[in-house]
């Protein structure tokens, strides 16, 4: 069976790390961009990181430019607007694709693993993306593609992606699901 500890990725300097180096620890990997409706979900990311990082939980973060042209600049420019206005801790990667024939290796993978979770109709903006990717293709709810910025997939502590959430889902619900991986040894 294939995990994500058959991955490397690059870091935000170029550099390849193995994901085998987050092997036994719970991880959420998120596609983020600095200009968009969902940026200030740093904040609440990085609230996780530090709630959880000690009990062995780690974000893996991956700029994406593919939605509306939203994570502008150089990886290095993005690092320093993440420290700076979110004081974000977590490891941040090379910008890169997600969906499409030249999406990284990784997320190629992610999406096999967990198609599309749905919106949260409760979050203000559900609504906004439903009639927008609507419009563009009325089937789009079953194309496992990413949707938008901040998807987050859930790794368990042995490689393999137990859950999808789509950005317009609640914190309280992620966290929960971070708790219950964290509780299996």
């Amino acid at each position: 069976m294939r995990t994500i500890y058959d991955f490397s990725v690059k870091d935000r300097k170029g550099g390849t790390v193995s994901l085998k180096e987050y092997a036994n620890e719970v991880i959420l990997i998120v596609n983020t961009a600095t200009k968009c409706g969902f940026t200030p979900q740093y904040e609440e990311l990085e609230k996780l990181y530090e709630k959880h990082h000690s009990e062995g939980f780690t974000i893996l973060d991956f700029p994406c430019n593919q939605f509306g042209q939203q994570a502008p600049g150089t990886d290095e420019s993005i690092h320093s607007f993440c420290k700076l206005n979110y004081g974000t801790e977590f490891p941040r990667f090379k910008k890169l694709k997600v969906n499409g024939d030249d999406a990284d290796p990784l997320f190629k993978f992610l999406k096999e693993q967990k198609g599309f979770a749905g919106w949260n109709m409760e979050h203000p903006i559900a609504g906004i993306l439903d009639r927008m990717l609507s419009e563009k293709d009325p089937n789009y709810k079953d194309n496992p593609d990413i949707k938008w910025n901040f998807t987050k997939f859930l790794i368990n502590k042995k490689g393999i992606v137990v859950a999808r959430f789509e950005p317009t889902e609640s914190f309280d619900v992620i966290d929960e699901k971070i708790k219950e991986q964290l509780e299996i040894l």
